[in-house]
């Protein structure tokens, strides 16, 4: 089948500048595609590139996009490079059917302002309904965080649940430290304590992962659907983080996960509401436990036109429906 192929680049200030330990992020880059079949039938896809996860960049994108040009096969789009991984997303949502959903609503975790501006945001997510925290660590001085973290734990409501990421900023002993103390906390899990490219990472994620019974997640760590399946094979016994955005066919990863009824949180990449629709479909097609998701991002961008559903507690399958690519797509002409 045919396909026309549209594609138009962006370049968007965030609200607020994102603190992590891989630095400032101030604004977003990526492609958005457009593509139309033969029966007129169109949709639309995102390559929310973060290059410092190890995607491609927006201008391989493009030039991808240009290359392919502006009628397409179906057999093309399949055949675009696995290393050009957010397009590969892009392309695979713009071209999905709706499938029907498994979940019906989800909880939402909210995410927390790395360093000591966490703890002015708590109680009024608290009052809003939120009892699952994400908390950016790894950001400041390892001891001046690990001494905040009684006060962030002592500012949760009764029953609530914190995560913690560290972006890989950690180093063994520092890892350690960090899961000596959560032992006894209400921390769901720590979120890829070690750099995924540091030497010996894979033994050591898996050493601390079952020598502490604070569970451990995998995020940079998953940079692939490969990825996926590499750390299946070693038995990983904690979480698997899955941003759809940027894993590729994340179809076949996502069947993978199901089939070894894998513990799988899906999070957001800071895409737009293009992507974000696509990446919450999959959250809500996922036939396994239901787990607070790591999207509770917005308001995200100075120019609301981009966010995805407004920040709630929960999140339900008809808000995704709601969503309004088009208006983005719109928003770039």
């Amino acid at each position: 089948m045919n396909h026309l192929l549209a594609y138009r680049r962006y370049r968007l200030p965030l609200r607020v500048a994102v603190r992590t330990a891989h630095g400032v992020l101030a604004e977003r880059t990526g492609v958005l595609v457009r593509l139309e079949d033969e029966s007129g039938a169109v949709g639309w896809g995102e390559a929310a590139v973060l290059p410092w996860f190890g995607t491609e960049t927006a201008d391989e994108v493009a030039a991808a996009c240009a290359v392919l040009g502006e009628r397409v096969m179906a057999e093309q789009l399949a055949a675009v490079p696995a290393r050009l991984r957010c397009l590969r997303f892009a392309l695979q949502a713009a071209t999905s059917a709706r499938a029907s959903a498994s979940q019906k609503h989800l909880p939402v975790a909210a995410l927390l302002p790395a360093g000591l501006p966490a703890l002015k945001k708590i109680a009024p997510l608290a009052e809003a309904g939120f009892r699952t925290f994400k908390w950016k660590v790894g950001v400041g001085d390892a001891a001046d965080e690990l001494a905040l973290l009684d006060d962030v734990c002592a500012a949760l409501p009764p029953g609530a649940k914190l995560r913690l990421d560290a972006n890989g900023a950690w180093q063994r002993l520092q890892a350690e430290h960090w899961l000596e103390s959560c032992a006894n906390r209400p921390v769901e899990f720590i979120e890829q304590p070690i750099a995924a490219d540091a030497r010996g990472a894979e033994d050591l994620l898996c050493g601390l992962a079952n020598d502490y019974p604070t569970p451990l997640a995998l995020d940079e760590s998953l940079a692939s659907e490969g990825d996926v399946e590499r750390w299946l094979e070693v038995g990983w016994p904690g979480v698997f983080v899955v941003k759809p955005s940027l894993l590729g066919d994340v179809t076949g990863a996502l069947a993978r996960l199901a089939a070894e009824k894998a513990k799988v949180v899906f999070s957001s990449a800071l895409e737009t509401t293009v992507g974000a629709r696509a990446a919450l479909r999959l959250a809500f097609q996922w036939p396994g436990e239901a787990r607070a998701l790591g999207f509770g991002v917005w308001p995200l961008f100075a120019d609301a036109r981009f966010d995805g559903p407004a920040l709630a507690p929960f999140l339900r399958v008809e808000d995704v429906e709601k969503i309004n690519v088009e208006a983005a797509w719109n928003a770039l002409s």
